[in-house]
Order: structure tokens, then C-alpha cells, then sequence
């Protein structure tokens, strides 16, 4: 009878202990990451213009963030430190674009038990990435590139990125990357859990969608940005960055419809290819067993404030889309909360339970996911090069220029758009001073040395319609001929 009773609780510890391990199995990870997408330009965040029902239903089976921010760039670039941020964890100040020496999070997700895969973009340096994934197919190193005609490299097994060859488009190539990565884990019955990376080089320019996605929208059916104007009003920075190329000054208001056109099909198709991947998932059994995050590395202007670019500190540039979806993730859940894109380095660490990364800047959102706080922190910093620093809190938003000693002061209560500058109005001087100091104490938080007044102050105006503009190499015939009229 005492062997009998030994034995049955002897079975019922061991089932215990395997439903202990059923119960705690890891959740693979599936981060999907666009460039330079506005985070209004999806139909979840209340833009009826564009249609994205893919990235919508993620959002819908998870968490969405409408204050997800990247924190800015030290030079015209700003998906390369967006990128770093990102991969790092850390801060502009802390990390720049260089990764060098940094334990990435594929890294250290491959370093606790994940079978680490990477495809798409990947804008620093090629060393990174062979140290970060043990795995890599239809990997592109630089910033940008005609969409037809990606120059992408494979990983070998010895780890070694090979030399890059011409494919095709550049939203497919990184797609069926992913796709056949996917497809190849779940047939290998490999145990491990995976971690996945899918860098996207769309909606970022070339505006040249594939044949069957141009003319998707209507070119005089999309409204102007609410913010539009045909010139930026003040100089204070490169005025002719390369993004501000892309189009004449002005800005006429055929073309800005024109580059949303081709700028939202370009989005429509990169949502198509989520709905595959997350399709194979589903396939395969591993689609509620993975956490799937969807962000973009920054925002676009695209003809807001006379601008098309994200050289600059208005919301449509430095605000981007979060989406998380999947195990210990609230469903259906809007969190107005202020996060930095490298939050999602420990917040995903935390989620699949592994050892939180030492010597990072992030916060964990988890305690924002699980209800237990309502915010991580009550303000946020910007920058841009040397030229531009902004902050901002629930309600207001500072920006200045230290080279034209110039401040712009917003109330995004009652101006979401950034359009009227209260600066100059004596009744809100307290509040321009309050937002001061907050800006000088996230400089010293941040290791941002920047002066707040330089020592030579610079001419505010400038005369737009006198600066020269010219293709680079990476556009096609299709935007040659539409926005330069020039034949390639």
C-alpha cells in the first residue's frame, strides 16, 4: 500500500512539474520594423485615408502605443541612431549609431536560448549584424536603395555576410525571408524558441510602389496634411537635406498628394506581406505563441510644416506606431503612456523571460501592459544634430533652436498640429521657463553637451525658392520622371 501511495504521488509530482513546463514554455518573437513611417499613417490610428488591416488586427489583438517616440539623430540619417537605439537599448548620447562591442538584443536573445534570424536593413555596421543573429537571408547594409533593385547579402553558417547581389522588390525579398526562415523552423522541430527581425526599407523613399500598387489611392481623394505648408518658414538647419530634395519649393499641394499616394501604397503593400507572414504563423501552429511587435524606426513630414523629412522635431518626425501582440500582452488596449522605441529591448526581454540586459536606458513597459502603472516617465527629450532640442509633457511641447535663439511653444491639447506659436505671448512665460529647465535637466539626465544659445546666432530668414535641388542615385525611372522630370 506505501509503494501504491508512493507511486501515485511520485506520478502526480512529475505531472505537475510537466505541466510546470508547458506552462512556462518561451514565446518566440517576431519584430517587424518599418522605415520612416508616420505613425498616422495607419487606419488604426484613425487615418481614413489608408487602409492597413493587417498591422490594424495586430493592434487589435494587442496593445497599441500612440506615444511611442524615437529620440532623435546627430546627423541627417536618423534611422541609423534610431537603429542603434533601438538594438541597444540605450540613449542617443550613449550610443549614437555604433554598435560595435554592444550586446544587441537578437544577441543576447541568442545567448539565452533563441534560434536568432535577421532580414531586411540593416544601417550599421556589418560586423553588428554577423555578431547579433545566427542565422540571416536577404540582408541589406545602408540606408536606402531603388526598391527594385536591393543589393542584399546572405549569412553562411560560419556567420560571414556574403557579397551583395541585385534581387527584387524590396518589401518581397525581406517578406519571403521571413517567411521561408518561419517555415524552416517549424518543419526542423527545433525546440528552441525563435527570435525573428524583419527590417523593412518602405515607406522610406524612393515613392516608387510596385506596378500593382500604384494608383491603390487616388492622388486627388487624400486630403493635405493638416499641418501643410508650402515652405518651412525659417532656416535652422540643411534646408536641402536629402530628403527635403524630393520635391520643389514651394511645396505644391498636387505633388505633396502625389508623394501620399505613392507613400501610402507603398504601405498598403508592406501590410499585405505582414498578413503572409503572420499567415505562415498561423499555419504552423506558432502564431499564439509568439509576440509580435510592429514599429518604424522614425516619422516622415511629408509636406507637414513645409518639410518632407524627419530632420526635425515636430511630432510627424519623431513620433512613430508600436503594436505589441501575443503572450502576457493585453488585447484590444491603447496606452497613451510616453516610451522610447529602445524600451522595446528590456520590455521584450521581460516578456520571454530573459535575464533583463545590464547597462541600458529603457524602461520595461510591462508594468504599463499589466495595469500596474500608468506611465514610466512624464516627459520627453528630443534632439537633432547641434540645431534643434525639444521636450515635451502631456500637454506642451518646447522646441528650440540654439543657432537662431529661437523657441516655439505648442499646447498639444489644443494644437496637436504644432501650428501656433505661443512663445512670444507674456502670459505664457512661466510656462516657457518650466519647460526650460525641464530641457537643461534632460540634457545633464541624457550626456547631451549641447549649448542652448550658441555662441553665433544665425539669420532666421531665407529664400526657398532659390535653393537647388538634384536626384541621388538611388531613384528609379518611375520618380525621375514624376517628381525631376528627367527620363533615366
Amino acid at each position: 500500500m506505501k509503494a501504491f501511495t508512493s507511486s501515485i504521488c511520485i506520478s502526480v509530482v512529475i505531472l505537475m512539474f510537466s505541466c510546470m513546463q508547458k506552462e512556462t514554455i518561451r514565446p518566440n518573437v517576431l519584430f517587424l520594423f518599418a522605415d520612416d513611417q508616420r505613425a498616422d499613417a495607419l487606419s488604426i490610428s484613425g487615418n481614413k485615408h489608408i487602409q492597413t488591416p493587417n498591422i490594424d488586427q495586430l493592434a487589435k489583438e494587442g496593445s497599441y502605443f500612440t506615444n511611442a517616440y524615437v529620440m532623435g539623430g546627430h546627423h541627417g540619417a536618423i534611422c541609423a541612431p534610431s537603429r542603434a537605439m533601438l538594438l541597444s537599448g540605450k540613449s542617443l548620447f550613449h550610443v549614437y549609431d555604433r554598435l560595435k562591442d554592444v550586446e544587441t538584443m537578437p544577441m543576447r536573445f541568442g545567448n539565452h536560448g533563441y534560434v536568432t534570424f535577421g532580414t531586411g536593413k540593416w544601417h550599421n555596421e556589418k560586423e553588428a549584424f554577423e555578431a547579433s543573429f545566427q542565422q540571416g537571408s536577404h540582408v541589406f547594409l545602408g540606408g536606402m536603395a531603388d526598391h527594385f533593385n536591393v543589393a542584399v547579402r546572405e549569412l553562411s553558417e560560419e556567420g560571414i555576410l556574403s557579397e551583395p547581389t541585385k534581387r527584387g522588390f524590396s518589401t518581397d525579398l525581406f517578406a519571403d525571408a521571413a517567411i521561408n526562415f518561419i517555415g524552416e523552423y517549424a518543419a526542423s522541430g527545433q525546440e528552441k524558441p525563435f527570435f525573428c527581425y524583419v527590417s523593412f526599407t518602405v515607406p522610406h523613399d524612393p515613392y516608387s510602389p510596385a506596378s500593382e500598387y500604384i494608383g491603390k489611392y487616388r492622388e486627388d481623394s487624400l486630403p493635405l496634411p493638416a499641418n501643410y505648408m508650402p515652405y518651412h518658414p525659417f532656416v535652422f538647419d540643411n534646408m536641402t537635406v536629402r530628403d527635403e530634395n524630393l520635391t520643389s519649393w514651394p511645396r505644391k499641394p498636387e505633388v505633396i498628394r502625389s508623394i501620399l499616394s505613392d507613400y501610402y501604397a507603398l504601405i498598403y503593400h508592406l501590410d499585405d506581406r505582414i498578413g503572409d507572414i503572420v499567415d505562415i504563423l498561423k499555419k504552423n501552429g506558432l502564431y499564439d505563441n509568439t509576440i509580435i511587435v510592429y514599429a518604424a524606426d522614425n516619422g516622415l513630414a511629408v509636406g507637414s510644416h513645409g518639410l518632407l523629412g524627419k530632420q526635425n522635431l515636430y511630432e510627424h518626425s519623431t513620433k512613430v506606431p508600436v503594436i505589441l501582440k501575443g503572450p502576457g500582452i493585453p488585447e484590444n488596449e491603447q496606452f497613451d503612456a510616453f516610451v522610447y522605441l529602445y524600451d522595446l529591448y528590456p520590455t521584450l526581454a521581460e516578456l520571454a523571460g530573459v535575464p533583463p540586459p545590464e547597462g541600458v536606458d529603457g524602461y520595461s513597459l510591462v508594468d504599463i501592459l499589466n495595469g500596474t502603472v500608468d506611465e514610466i516617465r512624464s516627459s520627453l527629450f528630443t534632439a537633432y544634430r547641434h540645431t534643434v532640442r525639444a521636450v515635451r509633457d502631456k500637454e506642451w511641447k518646447l522646441i528650440r533652436y540654439p543657432e537662431r535663439d529661437y523657441i516655439q511653444l505648442f499646447n498639444l491639447s489644443s494644437d496637436p498640429h504644432e501650428m501656433i506659436n505661443l512663445a512670444d505671448d507674456r502670459q505664457y512665460d512661466t510656462k516657457t521657463e518650466e519647460l526650460m529647465a525641464l530641457l537643461k535637466d534632460w540634457q545633464r539626465q541624457s550626456g547631451d553637451t549641447a549649448k542652448l544659445t550658441a555662441s553665433n546666432i544665425l539669420p532666421m530668414e531665407y529664400d526657398p525658392e532659390s535653393l537647388v535641388r538634384k536626384p541621388d542615385q538611388w531613384q528609379p525611372p518611375y520618380t525621375l520622371e514624376k517628381y525631376f522630370d528627367e527620363k533615366k
